[in-house]
């Protein structure tokens, strides 16, 4: 048993609420819920016990979103979520009640489109546009036809039928001088050096032909697109804002001008009934910085690097100086007031150099602070959103404090599964969908779909800088385009990991992800050139011959992009694909998860905990997230079915013959097919309502559950996608869905359902009781996603942000702070009425209260596993947090149903726990412990020469338990 200790920062700087957090409430902020609505609950969040409040992204963003990520404006506020006055009172709260909070910000991407400044200047001026270079454009892309434009990928149907339709109208703005090209609601600004072009159809009167026709030639004058120099840039930019004020003033001058500038639009309208008559309009937007096309067109030509295939969101060049200074402005003007205690930084893998970016953002918070800076030092709480592989390990040198919990996640749900039953469930699920699955295969599959389809473009134009780094080489110039193409989609592919981090050299890490890759590339690539894979090898490593500067700067931004592009692929591919088709035990199928490691030992928990004690001690905690496929209660109750293999095989097959008559044949399968119908299942026995359920209710579940299926099978991009909706599948899964939850006589399966699910649920239950417990003390700092303190069975957004009751959450929280007169009989009482939830809400507001007396223990102590042993040992996870003299011993109990052998028994007291101890370790007090649930004294006793504790008195009113000294 190793005693682990974090190591000392003596770097950081405390605030008046400290630096790290004692523990984090996840708010998803949107015009539904508030900066108003979020000030409402900070008394009740305090009483529970939260020390900071954890907001999703509050700069401006898209009109209507409900997440906050495509932001459009980083220096303001998101209006529908409050204005400054109102983030002034949330924050006053905070402060008011000792806490402080965190704030996702979004460094990658921005959204795009007409309520974005910087996109639209770029539109209206391409590469001159000062904003250029804050976009990741490709200006000369291997298609001719986009040199020096952006493909816009916005029409409903290709170009030529949308212009001949009449959909795309120029229109012209009086008061701001300004021409545009409308489609529905999106704007697309004209190019003021091709006014010229509309007005030289301008009829003008004589009066003002003189000041008008000054105007018009002035504007022909402006510095070309391609004439990108600094000074020109400026120089343009100027000129064509005085230009458009003086046409403006023309116009509000002159209402004639106005009128015939107007008739000039409609001359160039054109006609629907001649297509002919559209030449003249498609010649000007023709000769624009962009390229209006038809939005499937994007993942072949898109020449702006994106957020995975979402067109409307685009990556930012957060390397670029002015780049970081203008997206964190105001974000640093806020810590420089003391009004943003932490933060956490979505989707650092698409970042050019994440860890130079870090470096870069503790600078200037330590700048914005007034505090000292040195390299190594933490001076502002900061993790991030990284999704690690089991076998990889953080980059130690980024300055932050770890990342914000989806390694946790799957550790800790990993816990609640039997991976004795691997090779049952294994059969079950292979037999009931009728072929043989291998999720390795699965995801290298989906990775291949993804780079062929929707990442097609990005793969495109990697390809494209391979070659030209081959054809420098007479010894290289005969890999073609094709060969290079096929090489790269194997790599990628095979990648093990999101990302490597080359910036100028290559880490021992990161080669040995690259060799990785490349000797699975070989062996799936048998039909390619050896000499590819090895020219590809060279390149990724650095290592390939170079000449000139030229070269080799050409050679790291290849892999250096390379990087940018595997983090998407796996993230699209794995999570977004592959996830949704490996059915076999869904409660392990979460973002940063590997469906292949079916549970994890004890040993193996411990072993995750000591390493995070010694490398990421404050790192972030959680088991519920604003990203999480499926919410921690869900995950619990379907953990149950890893213990069940043969009960879970009876089930599914009776189910399957009460609903065969229920499926349609569409396209000469199933629909659903088996595969779909096997998730559906577990779905329904993990996310099943507690609480009986009258007929709007039931249809309000039903419809959860028919949305949640249809995003489902888009994303499993089978039978259905995003991009090619298959109406007739979703018309025949949704009215599956309907029907078997249908409430009616003779629905054999709704009650059969309703009964099995009411046997397994306790089961479930307790293991998110115990879950619980392990997020709370573990190493690390816990998060909880908003309404997750008691149960919540949501499924994935947007099913995961319907609105929480609070004041259910908070009358649960006062009845907890009245003493109760009996303790052991309260604690007992609570677990006797799983149900209605209060038993999680208790665990959580009782162990964050011990977390707020013993805050040190938690933040800076040590983890020590606990030796247990006897008849129940495989059934408990123990260990001791340490502080100087300052001990704790936490028992978590496991596979809940193999221990009661699913009797209709509590799993406390000698009855279930008998002959079951737990060693304490050397140093713990003599004194007899408590359990801080149900205050019940624990005597010491020997056992096999041994200091222990029985388990059966540990446990002996309750599921859990925190063991301390007993006071006084």
């Amino acid at each position: 048993m190793n005693d682990v200790m974090p190591a000392a920062n003596d770097d950081t700087v405390t605030t008046g609420i400290g630096l790290i957090p004692r523990a984090t409430y996840r708010l998803q902020l949107n015009a539904q819920f508030t900066f108003q609505h979020a000030t409402a609950i900070v008394p009740y969040l305090a009483s529970l016990g939260i020390s900071h409040v954890y907001c999703s992204p509050y700069f401006r963003a898209r009109a209507g979103s409900m997440h906050g990520y495509d932001v459009v404006d980083h220096n303001a506020f998101n209006p529908e979520i409050g204005t400054r006055e109102d983030f002034e009172a949330f924050v006053d709260a905070l402060r008011a009640h000792g806490m402080g909070h965190i704030l996702d910000i979004v460094p990658n991407h921005v959204g795009i489109g007409s309520d974005n400044a910087w996109w639209m200047d770029v539109l209206e001026n391409g590469p001159a546009s000062a904003y250029a270079q804050f976009f990741d454009i490709d200006w000369q892309p291997a298609n001719p036809t986009l040199a020096g434009k952006v493909l816009v990928p916005v029409l409903g149907e290709a170009y030529g039928i949308v212009l001949e339709k009449g959909e795309l109208q120029l229109k012209f703005d009086a008061g701001t001088g300004t021409f545009a090209v409308f489609y529905h609601e999106h704007r697309f600004p004209v190019d003021p050096r091709t006014y010229p072009y509309i007005l030289d159809r301008v009829n003008v009167a004589d009066a003002w032909r003189q000041e008008f026709d000054a105007v018009r030639t002035a504007f022909g004058k402006l510095p070309a697109c391609e004439d990108c120099t600094a000074d020109l840039i400026n120089q343009r930019h100027r000129d064509k804002q005085l230009l458009k004020e003086l046409l403006q003033a023309l116009c509000d001058h002159q209402p004639a001008v106005v009128t015939a500038i107007e008739e000039a639009l409609h001359t160039l309208a054109g006609n629907e009934s001649d297509p002919a008559s559209f030449d003249l309009l498609h010649t000007l937007i023709e000769a624009q910085a962009y390229r209006l096309a038809y939005w499937r067109v994007a993942s072949d030509e898109i020449n702006y690097r994106r957020f995975f295939d979402v067109n409307e969101l685009a990556a930012l060049r957060m390397e670029v100086p002015e780049v970081f200074e203008a997206t964190h402005r105001f974000l640093l003007e806020l810590i420089r007031e003391g009004k943003v205690d932490g933060l956490r930084v979505d989707h650092p893998d698409g970042l050019h150099d994440p860890a130079g970016y870090f470096q870069h953002l503790q600078e200037h918070i330590a700048a914005a602070r007034g505090v000292p800076f040195k390299s190594g030092s933490l001076p502002f709480y900061l993790v991030v959103e990284k999704i690690t592989a089991g076998f990889e390990k953080l980059p130690a040198t980024w300055p932050v404090h770890g990342t914000s919990g989806y390694r946790f996640v799957n550790v800790v749900n990993g816990l609640f599964v039997d991976g004795a039953s691997k090779g049952r469930m294994d059969r079950v699920y292979r037999t009931f969908i009728g072929e043989p699955v291998s999720w390795p295969q699965m995801a290298y599959d989906a990775k291949r779909l993804i780079l062929e389809t929707s990442l097609s473009a990005e793969l495109n134009t990697l390809t494209n800088r391979l070659v030209r780094i081959a054809r420098a080489d007479r010894r290289t110039q005969d890999f073609t385009f094709n060969n290079l193409h096929l090489g790269l989609i194997e790599v990628i592919a095979c990648f093990p990991v999101y990302r490597t981090y080359v910036v100028d050299e290559v880490s021992s890490e990161d080669r040995r992800f690259i060799e990785w890759a490349m000797a699975g590339a070989r062996r799936r690539g048998s039909g390619i050139d050896s000499l590819v894979f090895d020219f590809i090898r060279l390149v990724l490593l650095g290592e390939l011959p170079a000449t000139t500067d030229s070269m080799r700067r050409r050679i790291r931004a290849f892999a250096m992009r390379f990087q940018q592009v595997t983090a998407p692929v796996t993230a699209k591919g794995v999570e977004d694909t592959a996830l949704y088709r490996f059915h076999r035990l869904v409660s392990l199928n979460e973002v940063g998860g590997e469906p292949e490691t079916f549970g994890i030992s004890v040993r193996a928990f411990h072993a995750d905990a000591q390493a995070r004690v010694r490398e990421w001690p404050q790192e972030m905690l959680a088991t519920s997230t604003h990203d999480t496929k499926r919410s921690e209660d869900v995950r619990a109750r379907i953990d149950v079915l890893s213990e069940i293999p043969a009960l879970w095989r009876q089930m599914i097959v009776r189910w399957q013959r009460m609903n065969r008559t229920r499926k349609r044949e569409i396209e000469g399968k199933p629909a659903p097919g088996p595969n779909q119908e096997y998730l559906f299942y577990q779905i329904l026995l993990g996310s099943w309502p507690i609480e009986e359920l009258d007929d709007a209710a039931l249809t309000a579940y039903r419809e959860r559950v028919e949305a949640y299926m249809v995003k489902a099978s888009r994303e499993a991009k089978t039978r259905t996608s995003w991009s090619d909706i298959s109406a007739d599948y979703e018309d025949a899964l949704v009215n599956f869905v309907r029907v078997t939850l249908e409430r009616r006589e003779g629905n054999l399966f709704l009650d059969d359902l309703i009964s099995t699910q009411k046997r397994l649920l306790r089961f479930g239950l307790l293991n998110s009781l115990s879950q619980v417990v392990a997020k709370l003390t573990a190493p690390g700092m816990p998060d909880i996603y908003q309404g997750n303190e008691t149960w919540d069975f949501s499924l994935v957004d947007p099913d995961n942000r319907r609105a929480v009751d609070y004041d259910k959450r908070r009358a649960m929280v006062q009845e907890f702070a009245a003493p109760a007169e009996d303790s052991a009989a309260y604690a007992r009482e609570l677990l006797n009425s799983l149900e209605d939830g209060r038993a999680k809400a208790f665990v959580t507001w009782k162990t964050l209260q011990f977390r707020r007396t013993h805050e040190g223990l938690f933040r800076d102590g040590g983890y020590t596993p606990s030796r247990v042993f006897g008849a129940q040992a495989a059934f408990l996870c123990a260990y001791v947090r340490k502080c100087g003299q300052e001990m704790v011993l936490v028992v978590i109990p496991r596979l809940f149903i193999r221990l009661l052998h699913s009797r209709e028994l509590l799993p406390v007291g000698e009855e279930v726990w008998a002959n079951t101890f737990i060693e304490l370790p050397k140093g713990f007090p003599e004194a007899p412990l408590e359990n801080i649930f149900d205050g019940a004294p624990i005597s010491i006793v020997q056992h096999e020469g041994k200091r222990c504790i029985r388990v059966g008195d540990a446990l002996a009113h309750f599921s859990v338990a925190l063991l301390q000294s007993k006071p006084g």
